[in-house]
């Protein structure tokens, strides 16, 4: 009983001495507590910090060196768990937040166009959100962001096993043909992962240069787990906040960055790629009254909200997301995205390649814009306020009643006639900074 306790009066002491609690001290502390009263289930405490300096460690090394013999063990946890730490060094992941039509493929092939040292998967989650879908949303939407964040999670460490399961039909030996957007990933379309040319039979998986068959996601699995940099792009997860078990996992060292646009253009783009789900809003245009009570416009101001609720949520800096938060505009990217790119490498910790370089001077600068609505090839000054000549003034008024807040958070600017949506020369983007 002496024992016991005498151990934890040490471990007291420890975490005194360190400045913020660490989830690895808590862990181990938990350890120990439960190898000494198995009746005694500790709870898992959260962390608020990234790492933890390695005096903390030497300290709380020194100190479990004065336990008895038998205890040796407790210091062969602590440096497992310390080498832990250090490892998460040897990798970085990153997670491009977005919503459909702001720009999210372009701003994706920035990290995809790296290197052979990048791992880069555009949306994975639709095979989720494919098979999911109805049965969420009559669970009120509460079975999908964990579902969301696990599956990330499990991507980002190069495990493909949880992902087989909503893809459909099931892969048959780790091995299947419907990979959504399986050629928007370079490192897919590589070797080995890439199997020889067929093209009678697979030309339908066509990656850049080469015909890829059916994707043996072992192969991609060893592939990612080859690679020092991992990258994600979504549309899928709503809210900042259900990802916080997911950076505060000591394997990762996850950075987010959260890409936005202009409300009014993202519907005026969703208008054109979406037509067929936006007839009630083509009809809105034509007749030029709005129902706020429509069930459209509601969606609307949620999806505004949610982005907001993320932006204040990341801005704010708590401990769980400090230093792991950046906000982008889509439109600051369009006017400049050799800095933009180069400031978004640079929050990763991961170097701006000679490649990426080149990509982006390559698909930003096009005379002529490559034609589809997932199209990267893009002329960005140009890109910017396409929308204005697309969207009547009736609907943009709607925009900026739902979605108000939303807007001046991240600095759009109203219009208060049709004059001024089409003038040009009248900038809609108030100049901001937002500090990460």
């Amino acid at each position: 009983m002496k024992t016991k306790y005498a151990i934890l009066f040490i471990f007291v002491v420890a975490l005194v001495i360190i400045e913020k609690e660490s989830s690895i001290l808590s862990r181990v502390s938990d350890k120990l507590i439960q190898m000494h009263n198995p009746q005694q289930t500790p709870q898992t405490l959260q962390d608020s910090s990234n790492t933890t300096p390695r005096s903390s460690f030497s300290v709380l090394k020194v100190l479990l060196s004065k336990l008895p013999a038998t205890h040796g063990n407790y210091t062969n946890l602590l440096e497992e768990r310390h080498e832990e730490v250090e490892n998460v060094g040897n990798s970085k992941h990153v997670l491009l937040m977005a919503s459909t039509r702001t720009g999210s493929s372009f701003v994706g092939e920035f990290f995809n166009q790296h290197g052979e040292s990048m791992f880069y998967l555009f949306e994975p989650l639709w095979h989720v959100e494919r098979m999911l879908f109805p049965a969420a949303e009559a669970n009120n939407g509460t079975l999908l962001p964990e579902i969301y964040r696990d599956l990330l999670q499990a991507l980002f460490l190069c495990d493909f096993s949880p992902l087989e399961k909503f893809i459909s039909p099931p892969p048959q030996d780790h091995v299947t043909p419907d990979l959504f957007r399986r050629e928007s990933s370079m490192a897919l379309c590589e070797e080995p992962v890439c199997t020889p040319e067929i093209k009678d039979i697979f030309e339908r998986y066509h990656c850049k240069t080469r015909h890829c068959g059916p994707l043996n996601l072992t192969l991609a699995s060893e592939s990612c787990l080859s690679k020092r940099y991992r990258a994600i792009k979504t549309v899928r997860v709503r809210l900042l906040e259900t990802l916080q078990p997911l950076l505060q996992d000591l394997r990762l060292d996850v950075k987010v960055i959260q890409l936005v646009r202009d409300p009014r253009a993202i519907l005026a783009s969703r208008m054109v790629a979406f037509s067929s789900k936006y007839q009630t809003w083509k009809a809105w245009a034509q007749d030029g009254q709005v129902p706020e009570d429509n069930e459209e416009v509601k969606r609307l101001k949620g999806n505004c909200d949610q982005l907001r609720i993320s932006a204040e949520m990341g801005l704010s800096q708590p401990p769980w997301l400090r230093s792991r938060y950046m906000l982008v505009r889509y439109e600051d990217i369009a006017r400049d995205p050799m800095q933009k790119a180069e400031e978004m490498y640079k929050f990763t910790g991961i170097p701006f390649s000679s490649q990426a370089r080149e990509w982006i001077l390559r698909n930003t600068q096009s005379v002529q814009e490559a034609s589809g609505i997932y199209s990267t090839q893009k002329n960005s000054s140009e890109q910017a306020d396409k929308w204005r000549f697309s969207i009547p003034f009736t609907l943009a008024q709607i925009v900026q009643k739902v979605c108000g807040p939303t807007m001046k958070l991240f600095g759009y600017k109203y219009v208060e006639d049709e004059k001024t949506l089409v003038n040009k020369s009248v900038s809609l983007l108030e100049e901001k900074q937002f500090h990460y």
